[in-house]
């Protein structure tokens, strides 16, 4: 097919662009600077320079490719993490995310694709209530954070348009925590901070996450391009853990002290609101739909065995491949 990949030098994209041309497919994808271009020519696509927020130049990226399938991964972060300001860290990626998203849908209307699929997140905007692994018939979070009140607003609006956008089928795929090749936890900065102890357990660490290779979210994009019916899919890996649990496993592959631990009211005081809820209430998510209607296969199906590869020492890694954990 012809595909057209909107955000093709982001983290998911660099791994995406090779696993679609792998798979057979004419891959067309845009970048925001000539830099970016050539990096996509190295990939084996044709590169389009366009701003995700000019509707004029995206259309015209869109015309001129022709696609079957328009798959946006777009996402504008940079500088340092700021959970404490966290609409303003993720304001331009959630005009990406809404201005960005309602652009390419008219633009794939218009030339006639088949297909949208879009990048959606799975994590802290499911419900912090009842069970603590959320399938994606489970509501989103009604009370989010005043700090990620626009995020969520965000999310809100790219899963209700896209599934009913006319003419197309439109998948939305929420991607779990991103790690590897550089990004998420197993980030050299994400290291580092578990080296000096400055990534700490708040409370009881009972906040479950849900991670997800970036390799296997590639895989899964491939797969939603190619099959599955329009509706919201969670990307995530087979092995929901808690903080408590995730984060001494991290500090012991990389040979690193355990972390600290702190009360609630100084998680606070340290770092905000946001980062304790994520610590301490979040839920994870389910990948069944994902495996059994895209046809799914994961190569990590746990993080442990995917951060160990990742970060792990010779020893951590001959473990993590012998033995996995339960799903």
């Amino acid at each position: 097919m012809k595909v057209f990949v909107a955000g093709g030098t982001g983290a998911i994209g660099v791994q995406l662009v090779p696993h679609l041309i792998a798979a057979g497919h004419d891959v067309v994808a845009t970048t925001r600077s000539p830099t970016g271009a050539e990096a996509i020519q190295g990939l084996g696509a044709e590169p389009a320079v366009a701003d995700g927020l000019d509707e004029r130049a995206m259309t015209n990226a869109v015309r001129h490719a022709q696609p079957e399938v328009v798959i946006h991964e777009m996402t504008a972060l940079s500088g340092k993490v700021d959970f404490r300001h966290f609409d303003r860290w993720f304001a331009t990626t959630n005009k990406l995310r809404t201005h960005g998203t309602d652009y390419l849908i008219r633009a794939a209307q218009e030339v006639g694709a088949r297909r949208l699929v879009v990048q959606g997140y799975a994590g802290w905007p499911n419900a912090r209530e009842g069970g603590l692994v959320k399938t994606e018939e489970d509501p989103l979070d009604p009370d989010p954070p005043k700090w990620q009140r626009e995020s969520m607003a965000a999310f809100r609006h790219l899963e209700k348009v896209v599934p009913a956008a006319e003419g197309l089928e439109g998948l939305v795929l929420r991607y779990g925590g991103l790690y590897g090749a550089g990004t998420g936890v197993t980030s050299s900065e994400g290291l580092d901070l578990i080296r000096k102890r400055q990534f700490p357990i708040v409370g009881g660490g009972a906040g479950v996450w849900s991670f997800v290779h970036v390799t296997d979210a590639a895989s899964a994009t491939v797969a939603a391009a190619e099959n599955g019916a329009p509706g919201i899919y969670n990307v995530v890996d087979d092995d929901p853990a808690p903080a408590s649990e995730w984060i001494p496993y991290l500090a012991q592959i990389i040979g690193a002290k355990p972390p600290r631990r702190v009360p609630v009211w100084l998680g606070r005081i340290l770092a905000g609101e946001v980062p304790v809820r994520m610590m301490t209430s979040i839920r994870g998510s389910s990948n069944a739909k994902a495996k059994r209607d895209l046809g799914w296969q994961l190569r990590y199906p746990s993080w442990r065995e995917g951060f160990a590869a990742e970060a792990g020492t010779p020893r951590a890694r001959e473990t993590a491949s012998t033995s996995r954990s339960p799903t």
